[in-house]
This record gives structure tokens, sequence and C-alpha cells, in this order.
């Protein structure tokens, strides 16, 4: 449920077993102490603010039957340098990973249609980005501050880019826009001071 173990700042692991469903909000948020979470393959929801600041947690991986990972779920994870994201996940809500500072790669799968707001914003350690052929948009302040973000290709499922979506991506040197894109948002590529050269697609009616 909602709270379940909120603050509690002196546990270093938990297993959650398969005939747990869904993790409620909350439910381990503050668990500074963290280092281990092993997630039932039963759970389809985790939601939001679940692992918010579990700052000693090194590695998740989301089960393939969850199909909803919530906001902020893995915000202020500061030491989390791995996450895999099951292949059932349909939607990841807002700044589920923001500001995970050690986040080095991460793969979007092709199941994801809908991505938050500001998901990865702040993961200034991220260095590979692979997006799902099913996204629909890239949101508002997506990778904000991704610093060490090289390059990327936006695949031919997203149709609209949202404003400062790349802002302070100062290691950007290739980005790949797909030609379904027709929208392009303010300060998108704001700060990006590596960025050389960049093909705007024939579909583009506003930026």
């Amino acid at each position: 449920g909602n709270s379940a173990f909120y603050n509690c700042s002196a546990l270093t692991s938990i297993t959650i077993p398969n005939s747990v469903t869904s993790i409620g909000e909350k439910a381990f948020e503050g668990c500074s102490s963290l280092a281990s979470v092993s997630i039932g393959n039963g759970v389809t929801s985790i939601g939001r603010y679940a692992f918010r600041s579990c700052s000693s947690l090194t590695s998740i991986t989301i089960p393939n039957n969850v199909t909803t990972v919530g906001s902020s779920v893995f915000s202020g994870c500061s030491s989390l340098k791995s996450a895999t994201i099951g292949t059932s996940v349909k939607e990841i809500g807002n700044s589920a990973f923001y500001n995970c500072s050690a986040l080095t790669s991460i793969t979007i799968p092709n199941s994801v249609t809908n991505i938050g707001s500001s998901v990865f914003s702040g993961c200034s350690s991220l260095k590979s980005v692979t997006v799902g052929t099913s996204v629909k948009e890239i949101s508002d302040y997506i990778f904000t501050g991704c610093s060490s973000l090289t390059s990327i290709t936006i695949p031919n499922s997203v149709t609209k880019i949202g404003d400062s979506a790349f802002s302070g991506c100062s290691g950007l040197t290739s980005v790949t826009i797909g030609n379904s894109v027709t929208s392009i948002g303010g300060s998108t590529f704001y700060g990006c001071s590596s960025l050389t050269s960049i093909t705007i697609p024939n579909n583009v009616i506003v930026i």
C-alpha cells in the first residue's frame, strides 16, 4: 500500500513476491539505505514516488508484466547506474528518473507509447539512449541537463519534440530526427554547445 515503508532509512534490501500485483505510492520513498530491490513478476503497476530518494539503490529491473511506471518513481536515486525497463511498459510518468545522476544508459522498449515530462532531466551521466519505435512524443524537459549524452535518434513514430527537450545537453553532437516530426518546441536545443549541424525533416511545420 501507499507509504508502506516510507522513510525506513535503515532498510537495506527488499524482495517483493510474485503474488504482489501493485506497489503503492511512496511505498519505499526515503529508504536511503535500500541497495537491493527484487520485484516479483506479478507486479503490473508501480505507483508514484515509490522509490524516490532511495539514494543507495544502484540497479533496478522493472518486470515484463509492469504496464505503468508512475511519476517520480526513481527520482533522486543518485546512485542508480542501471535500469532495465520491462517489455510491457506502455507509459513512463513525469520525472520518473529525474536527477538519477549516476545512470549511464537507458533503453525505452518498443511497448512504450507515452513518456512524461522531465523523465531523465538531470541525468548528467547518461551517455546512451535508445528510444523505442512506438513513442509518440519527446516530451518537455525530458533530457534537460543530460550533459554526457552525445547522440540520439528520434524514431519515425514521434510527431512532436517538446520545449527544452535537450536543453543543456552540452555534449550532444548528433541528433537524427524522424520524418514524422511536425513540431519542435521552444528552447529544444538551448545550450547544446557541441551540436554543429542538424537536419530538420520536411514535415516540420512549427519550430
